[in-house]
């Protein structure tokens, strides 16, 4: 299995790269990755089944295609996934999420290779769905002037159009939504430096430079976090795609088991700080403070969010046989830890 991987340095790819070179499952799958950045794959770079360039999808079309003619599957996971950037910079969201990966969606037309790719959990939007259905809950957005909702318009439009070439062209597709993820590389502390880093990152930045922890809209928000590993075992099942379960699929991963509130994650945040046996962490814990702010303060106004959001992973329970294993404290506890190295 020839794998060509662009966005490889993000917080999914370098997961994934990481899973498929230590497995024993997958020791005949070899990865050519791709991104304008590599810091998060150093550690891969005497592996021979690993090759890595770096560069920017915006220039390097011909090389993209180039390997793709050599590969058996493409992943196209370069994009923003930070709501800070769908608000200060979205015609960027738009040209990267959008137009980039298009792009790359009608190379695997035109070369005949199957595409898995990365929609996300906020295509729901608002639905008014209390479970979330890949092919049943609607999917709701709020107004123009909301230009949070960019993300999840760029998002759902590519979904929509993988579907239609797999109809109209052949195009061999898996569609995956990524229900908030969490695990080490989520963000980078200087993400949470400039307040663009999502929640836990945002979180254990905020306590150790002794900021207050900032509830946007008290924290009432709900979400399912998932534990990375959890995520990446989904992925590698969707790629092995046995007896083509995988074909022309639309897949929730997430963790059902883990919804909590933003609130309630700054507070295992703080238990598993506390518990880290690291002094500095410890210290920082016991003397951070909690506030809250309304969303147009922290945000601005082009900001909405939804109240709750929880995935149903029946479809990919029943055709790939998966389910996440990490429970919310532990994922939490795991993901904080990972600040100490």
């Amino acid at each position: 299995m020839d794998i060509l991987l662009l966005g490889a340095n993000g917080f999914i790819g370098s997961h994934l790269i990481e899973r498929i070179l230590s497995g024993k499952d997958t020791s005949d799958w070899n990865i050519r990755a791709f991104d304008i950045a590599g810091d998060n794959l150093s550690s891969f770079s005497g592996d021979s089944r690993f090759s890595f360039r770096q560069g920017d999808i915006f220039e390097d079309d011909a090389w993209i295609e180039q390997q793709m003619k050599g590969c058996d599957v493409i992943l196209p996971f370069v994009g923003i996934a930070k709501p800070a950037y769908y608000l200060s910079r979205p015609l960027w969201t738009f040209e990267l999420d959008f137009e980039q990966n298009l792009k790359i969606v009608r190379m695997c037309v035109h070369n005949g290779k199957r595409v898995i790719f990365p929609s996300t959990s906020e295509v729901y939007g608002m639905s008014p769905s209390k479970t979330l259905i890949e092919d049943e809950s609607p999917l709701m957005v709020g107004t123009i002037n909301k230009m949070r909702w960019i993300y999840s318009c760029c998002k759902q439009m590519l979904d929509r159009i993988i579907v239609a070439y797999g109809q109209e062209k052949g195009l061999k597709y898996t569609i995956f939504r990524p229900f908030n993820w969490i695990g080490a590389r989520l963000d980078t502390f200087k993400d949470a430096e400039e307040r663009t880093a999502r929640s836990i990152t945002q979180i254990v930045y905020d306590i150790l430079n002794n900021r207050p922890i900032t509830l946007v809209n008290g924290g009432e928000q709900r979400r399912s976090f998932t534990y990375v590993s959890d995520g990446v075992e989904a992925l590698v099942a969707i790629i092995k795609n046995i007896n083509g379960n995988a074909d022309g699929q639309i897949f929730n991963i997430g963790n059902p088991g883990n919804n909590a509130s933003i609130k309630e994650l700054a507070y295992e945040i703080l238990k598993a700080m506390k518990g880290s046996g690291n002094e500095m962490f410890m210290k920082a814990a016991e003397k951070a403070e909690v506030i809250a702010r309304p969303a147009e303060e922290y945000y601005g106004n082009g900001y909405d969010d939804m109240q709750d959001r929880v995935p149903s992973i029946e479809n990919i329970k029943r055709r790939l046989g998966w389910s996440p294993e990490v429970g919310f404290s532990e994922a939490v506890r795991m993901t904080v830890s990972s600040y100490l190295l």
